[in-house]
């Protein structure tokens, strides 16, 4: 009963993370934060470096400037988190990232 439960929650959660792709992606220009001050544009620009299938290798300037304005702390509590991969996103890849655009790690995010 309990395995049911967490996969009825499971698709319930992705269910509602997919409701607001859709709904993002109907704006015509979304400067609004979507994830730890970073808006649907900003996340745009690193997913390539950090989706799970062929991922590019280094992340572009414009990924690293963005990047460079969250919150990493906040991006950080994220890393066991159904969110990142429901979205295609490699967690490792993504814990990766600040130090491949050489901005700090936010302390305690092994």
């Amino acid at each position: 009963m309990k395995k049911t439960m967490a996969t009825g929650f499971m698709a319930a959660a992705i269910v509602v993370i997919l409701m607001l792709e859709i709904a993002g992606a109907a704006r015509t220009k979304d400067t609004t934060e979507v994830l730890c001050h970073m808006n649907e544009d900003d996340l745009n620009l690193c997913k390539p470096a950090v989706q799970k299938t062929n991922p590019v290798t280094t992340p572009t300037p414009e990924c690293c400037k963005a990047l460079s304005g969250a919150n990493l702390t906040c991006l950080c509590e994220y890393k066991n988190s159904f969110l990142l991969p429901a979205l295609g996103i490699d967690p490792t890849l993504a814990l990766a990232l600040p130090a491949k655009c050489n901005l700090p790690n936010p302390s305690n995010c092994n």
